[in-house]
């Protein structure tokens, strides 16, 4: 935003010059992208009188004039623009003056006539790059003053760039405020008396979407004379803040934003049938706009509409046939307050961005609009004249924004800071940024003002306190940082340890979105019960993951697609599970997961070529589990799991609780998932993985071990595991190790029977062992076996 520095000192003048209060906007947020002169440099010029103006008699396009400059006698000076007559007021160049470029103004002869000077254009000053004939001057214009004196020119324009957030300050009186604030000095107040209407007529106003405009403003103002001329004073503040001069009703608005920060907007009276409606775009509904493109309206577009048709695109940019043209007499001035979010990207759909649609998408004080209405009338009638009717509002005031009560604590404002800065020093900044603060048990209230829709949060108070008191004022201390050792529980595994067991055995790490297609997660897991997003980033991400299953078989469906022959995957992350019971309604479970297709090896000319199977992803799994130095604490049990196939899939237990799963996919959601070969999965919580069984050290004993073999009949429905519990248990301490090393069905062996050959490890610590102890342990556990699963010895 460009503006005016001599505007702004008419509302606060603190005692800096311009470069230091650039540097303290910049300082507080307000940053200064450039500061530039209002004109270039020049002298010499005054304000003059064309007393006579007449036609060149040797030059068609010139004329040879008189004029007065407040001296004794009238200066000889030819023109060649086309709007030079006598009686106009006009920016006269005397000899002896120094123009932009180092012009110097010099007596001279044009076509046989002398001309001692130069009636001057704006573009010729550097004051604007259009120049259209001969700059004219106020009637009332004093005769012979200087003209940088009388136009003020020797001030600057200041641009600055104002975050989002700041949408308060996108106007002189916002500036003001702030610069205020920031030098601890008073505001000059603009007074702004109601004015009395004089008329009676009005425009029925119907907010029809009273969410998106709360509160709209309407007043007619009839019999203008759009004839006059804006005042120059009006028209250079506007050129200082980057506005172009158009006519007067146009340049009131304008003015009213730059000054207020409120945009407005006048309709033509006569183009408006009924009244007023504040709606959404109808399906198909098109507004030739003021540009005169034709904009095919979207539904969830905000207009201003009479009873029949579209008049405006609300906030943002106004309608060819409603606008105000030469041959207006009566207009509706506008005064509404929008809901942010109804504009907000709704220029940039159409491709257009507006002062208006600026500071509406920002957010604009809900309680100024009836300001910004009789500022905009007073200055119309000044200017155009005419008669006003009195306003007509309209307002949702449920709707409106509420005032806001923000508590900032004083132990959090010296934490986030670093720095003490005294109560009363706190409470001074808070009262001179608007806020109604009160202080009490070392914590502040503050009541939000209307105009600083920013302020939500106790850091947005943190922040105020902080950049009005100085950043640079706030000492600068090194951090310190206390040494201090931390308690460390050794049984506790580093994810790290099992990441690298995966990356060893030949995984990649895998990182996917904790949002998953809800299809495919109802395939792997049919009776699921998923958190569903409520504002999706897309249809395909709308589900909340009850397993990592989804997003690694994606991954794997993708690398299939580029030909990968071989895919081991893993990932570490939460998986999801809705329970009314839980805290905000879900569980977030930790857990690790993997998934396997493919070959077992890269081609290789030594290694055998075969594709992966059930075992060794089993392999993989126990790796896992052996971390934890604990594997008769885990117990795996042949058990159908969702999305698994029934014949190749088993449950990991921990004390009667479901802690994992493994196996093989099944082929139907296989191929749902677009999934080629064979692909294994496993999934294991963390909970029953990051607590180890720390080893016990002991003595190795100096006694030789001994060696029994034998071979027990069971039946084939018998689990090995349980067998080797049973001889675990029963064995005792002398039995060092335990291992299944054949396994026998077929000729000798009856029907439905396995034989299994199992060597016993005996060892004592103190003593070598005799036959009798090797003998009372085997017979025991052959016992112990006939007990349990009705074994008997093999002959």
């Amino acid at each position: 935003m460009k503006f005016s520095e001599k505007w702004l000192r008419e509302w606060v003048n603190p005692a800096i010059d311009t470069q230091a209060l650039s540097e303290q906007l910049s300082m507080a947020g307000l940053e200064v992208d450039g500061v530039e002169p209002a004109a270039a440099k020049f002298n010499g010029v005054v304000v003059g009188e064309v007393v006579e103006c007449g036609q060149h008699p040797d030059a068609d396009k010139l004329r040879v004039t008189k004029i007065n400059v407040g001296g004794d006698e009238l200066l000889d000076i030819v023109c060649g623009a086309p709007n030079c007559r006598q009686g106009i007021k006009v920016a006269v160049a005397t000899v002896g003056a120094v123009l932009p470029g180092d012009f110097k103004i010099k007596k001279a002869k044009l076509r046989g006539q002398p001309s001692h000077g130069m009636l001057c254009a704006f573009d010729e000053l550097g004051i604007s790059e259009e120049g259209d004939g001969i700059m004219e001057l106020p009637l009332d214009a004093p005769i012979g003053d200087d003209l940088r004196e009388y136009l003020a020119l020797d001030d600057n324009i200041i641009d600055v760039d104002l975050t989002p957030n700041r949408g308060d300050c996108l106007g002189i009186k916002g500036l003001a405020r702030e610069v205020g604030v920031l030098n601890s000095i008073d505001v000059n107040t603009l007074s702004i008396p109601a004015v009395t209407p004089t008329i009676e007529d009005k425009v029925s106003i119907e907010l029809v979407n009273d969410d998106a405009c709360p509160r709209y403003l309407g007043r007619v103002i009839k019999g203008i004379n759009l004839d006059a001329e804006t005042p120059l004073w009006m028209v250079e503040k506007l050129r200082r803040s980057g506005v172009r001069s158009i006519d007067p009703v146009v340049d009131v608005t304008n003015f009213v934003l730059l000054e207020l920060g409120h945009p407005m907007h006048a309709f033509d009276l006569n183009a408006i049938d009924g009244g007023i409606k504040v709606r959404s775009a109808t399906p198909g509904e098109e507004l030739v706009l003021l540009d005169g493109n034709t904009a095919k309206l979207n539904e969830s577009t905000l207009v201003i509409a009479d009873h029949h048709k579209a008049l405006a695109i609300a906030g943002i940019f106004g309608g060819e046939q409603s606008g105000v043209t030469e041959k207006t007499a009566d207009i509706l001035l506008e005064s509404a307050f929008f809901n942010p979010v109804a504009i907000a990207g709704q220029a940039r759909s159409y491709g257009l961005h507006t002062d208006a649609s600026h500071r509406y998408e920002r957010g604009v004080d809900f309680a100024l609009q009836h300001d910004a209405m009789e500022r905009a009338t007073a200055l119309l009638l000044e200017i155009v004249g005419g008669n006003a009717g009195p306003i007509v509002e309209a307002v949702a005031a449920d709707k409106l924004p509420k005032v806001t009560e923000v508590r900032l604590r004083r132990s959090r404002l010296d934490r986030v800071i670093g720095h003490h800065i005294d109560d009363a020093k706190v409470t001074d900044i808070l009262t001179r940024l608007g806020l109604d603060v009160k202080f009490d048990n070392d914590s502040w209230s503050a009541d939000v003002p209307s105009y600083r829709f920013d302020i939500r949060i106790e850091e947005d108070l943190i922040e105020e306190v902080a950049r009005v008191y100085g950043y640079n004022s706030i000492p600068n201390v090194a951090p310190t940082a206390k040494l201090k050792m931390t308690t460390h529980d050794e049984s506790t595994v580093a994810l790290s340890r099992f990441r690298n067991a995966l990356v060893t055995r030949g995984y990649q790490e895998a990182i996917t979105y904790s949002f998953v297609d809800p299809k495919a997660q109802a395939i792997l897991h049919p009776e699921c019960n998923a958190l569903v997003l409520p504002h999706p980033i897309s249809i395909e991400m709308s589900a909340m993951r009850v397993s990592l299953m989804p997003g690694l078989l994606a991954s794997v469906a993708y690398n299939q697609n580029r030909q990968q022959p071989r895919i081991r995957l893993f990932e570490h992350g939460l998986k999801f599970i809705s329970d009314e019971s839980a805290e905000n309604g879900v569980y977030q479970v930790p857990v690790i997961g993997g998934v396997i297709t493919g070959l077992v090896h890269g081609e290789h000319w030594v290694e055998e070529k075969r594709n992966v199977d059930f075992y060794d992803l089993k392999g993989d799994v126990e790796a896992l589990l052996a971390i934890t130095n604990d594997v008769s604490r885990f117990e795996i049990k042949a058990e159908q799991s969702d999305g698994l196939h029934p014949g190749q899939s088993a449950v990991i237990y921990v004390d009667g609780k479901k802690v994992g799963f493994f196996g093989a996919l099944h082929p139907q959601a296989q191929k749902s998932l677009d999934i080629n070969n064979a692909t294994f999965v496993f999934e294991i919580e963390m909970s029953a993985l990051e607590k180890r069984n720390l080893p016990q050290a002991v003595g190795v004993s100096k006694f030789p071990s001994n060696r029994r073999d034998i071979a027990i009949l069971v039946q084939d429905s018998v689990k090995i595991g349980d067998i080797l519990n049973v001889i675990g248990k029963v064995g005792g301490n002398q039995l060092v190790d335990l291992n299944l090393f054949d396994v026998y069905k077929g000729k000798g062996i009856e029907p439905n029977y396995k034989s299994l050959a199992i060597a016993l490890t005996l060892q004592a610590v103190d003593r070598t062992l005799e036959e009798k102890d090797i003998n009372q342990v085997v017979d025991n556990v052959v016992a112990a076996l006939a007990e349990k699963f009705n074994a008997s010895l093999r002959d």
